[in-house]
């Protein structure tokens, strides 16, 4: 990550399931920048990582009936948003890389943070 260019906006999202009905307007806000050509990074980590496990999102659902938080999440990646998952955050919560849905960077604190802090706007969600 130290060889990319800094971001315009990092979302440094803390929120995990046991808040489903803020999540949606993390993967929003950061869709809404990315269409509109910014750099966009989402940095999952604490409870937050809980989302990138197989199935997770899918079965979280901020409203009965509604989308699930994978769709939402699916929506930012369709425009550009890059996730990153904490390294660290996954022994935390009981997880292995082999845990996640998919592959991505991971990336423990003390390393992401001058990178994402160099960012132009940083929300903490």
């Amino acid at each position: 990550m130290s060889e990319m260019e800094a971001p315009d906006l990092v979302i440094i999202l803390i929120t995990g399931p046991e808040n489903p009905k803020r999540l949606p307007s993390a993967f929003f806000l950061a869709a809404t920048a990315a269409a509109n050509e910014q750099r966009v990074v989402m940095y999952f980590t604490g409870p937050a990582t809980e989302l990138l496990a197989k199935g997770k999102a899918e079965s979280i659902f901020p409203m009965p009936g509604g989308k699930s938080v994978a769709d939402f999440m699916k929506l930012a990646e369709d425009n550009g948003v890059q996730i990153i998952g904490c390294l660290q955050s996954l022994e935390l919560n009981g997880m292995t890389k082999e845990d996640l849905a998919k592959q991505m960077p991971l990336m423990n604190p003390s390393s992401a943070l001058p990178t994402l802090g160099a960012a132009g706007r940083v929300l903490t969600w």
